[in-house]
């Protein structure tokens, strides 16, 4: 099996090429063709199987397929990938710009111990993609600098981890937010 035979975009081939992704690892392979049929999906692998790529890859062929409408003023996130760590959020959100690279979508980060300031700002030039962790989204929720009612796709990933870490309560006022007609992704 090949990325090709998945059904990606060639910008996103040519960028799995330029990182040399030469072949679709199982979860991947069984995840991405579901994603970019519109199935919700819940995925578990282990630790560097590919599980960014396999959510990342069709979230990026959707939005970039939905770019052709004219922007109305600052663009609000359309996809929402919430993570428990400020670590992850730095390497989900490091991987979401590889593979974007030849698109035009923007993806912001936001997560706690760092400063709000350059943030807000972040999030007022507009966003198409915001990782984030539940406790530094929520605080920019309140201030109302992060709104969720674009959100086409959500991924919690390591959702089960953000579990275990006693995130419910966040989570569950982070997804209150979120539009129902979205596209949600679980990974762990």
């Amino acid at each position: 099996m090949t990325f090709e035979s998945l059904g990606l975009a060639p910008a996103l081939l040519r960028a799995l090429a330029d990182n040399n992704y030469t072949t679709p690892t199982p979860i991947q392979a069984e995840a991405i063709p579901l994603a970019l049929a519109g199935n919700d999906l819940l995925g578990g692998a282990q630790t560097g199987t590919g599980k960014t790529a396999a959510f990342g890859l069709p979230l990026l062929q959707r939005l970039a397929a939905d770019s052709t409408k004219p922007a109305t003023g600052p663009r609000k996130p359309r996809a929402l990938i919430l993570v428990p760590t400020r670590e992850l959020a730095v390497q989900v959100a490091d991987s979401i710009r590889s593979y974007s690279r030849y698109l035009r979508l923007n993806v912001t980060t936001i997560f706690g111990g760092a400063g709000m300031g350059p943030q807000v700002d972040n999030l007022r030039r507009g966003v198409d993609i915001l990782v984030a962790t539940p406790g530094r989204l929520i605080d920019h929720m309140e201030r109302g600098s992060a709104k969720l009612d674009a959100v086409e796709i959500l991924v919690l990933d390591e959702a089960d981890r953000m579990l275990d870490m006693g995130f419910l309560p966040a989570m569950k006022r982070i997804l209150a937010r979120v539009p129902a007609q979205r596209q949600p992704l679980l990974f762990s």
